[in-house]
């Protein structure tokens, strides 16, 4: 088995498309693993995948190795996800931001911290975590769970770096605040 991406991909684009399956195979549990999070529905998110692996196929003449194979077959199968939710006209629901900024992260993290149970915090952020926002659940899970960069999020999403950061930071925060209250922890403020 082939594991190098570039090699693959000039042996595909020299007449060798058999080898394309490798990477297919290489990449097929992360692609179906960032669809899901957006379409919510497995069958679906199958669907998806496989469209983002015809589309990567059709299309890996444009592949400029700018950036990881990785990144940019993300960034196809997150286009392909949204473009599909966007026909579907799913509606989500946004925790009001002014509320969050009412809090300060230090505060929030010592509370939720000084809580006994480890495992009902965890199982907590889950849940909150799959209440989210499509958008704010992919960057979760692309930071933490796909161990993306904030760069390559960037590339992935069409977001800058910047801009990155700071919805990671407000949607940490916003995670923070749900915990807080749904522990019954309240800030006393001046």
């Amino acid at each position: 088995m082939i594991s190098d991406d570039l090699t693959i991909i000039n042996q595909v684009l020299s007449g060798n498309t058999g080898v394309f399956s490798n990477l297919v195979e290489k990449y097929k549990d992360m692609v179906f693993s960032l669809i899901i999070k957006i379409v919510h529905n497995r069958e679906e998110a199958e669907e998806v995948a496989q469209d983002t692996f015809l589309k990567a196929y059709h299309h890996l003449g444009n592949f400029k190795n700018e950036s990881k194979f990785s990144t940019w077959l993300f960034r196809i199968a997150y286009n392909t996800a949204i473009s599909r939710t966007r026909k579907k006209s799913l509606i989500t629901s946004v925790i009001d931001d002014h509320v969050v900024e009412n809090y300060s992260v230090d505060s929030l993290r010592e509370n939720i911290e000084n809580s006994d149970d480890l495992e009902d915090k965890i199982m907590m952020m889950k849940m909150i975590i799959a209440d989210l926002p499509q958008d704010d659940q992919l960057l979760m899970n692309l930071f933490y769970f796909n161990k993306q960069s904030v760069e390559e999020i960037g590339l992935i999403t069409s977001l800058t770096e910047s801009n990155v950061k700071v919805k990671l930071h407000r949607i940490r925060k916003r995670i923070y605040t749900i915990m807080q209250e749904r522990m019954g922890v309240r800030e006393i403020k001046d």
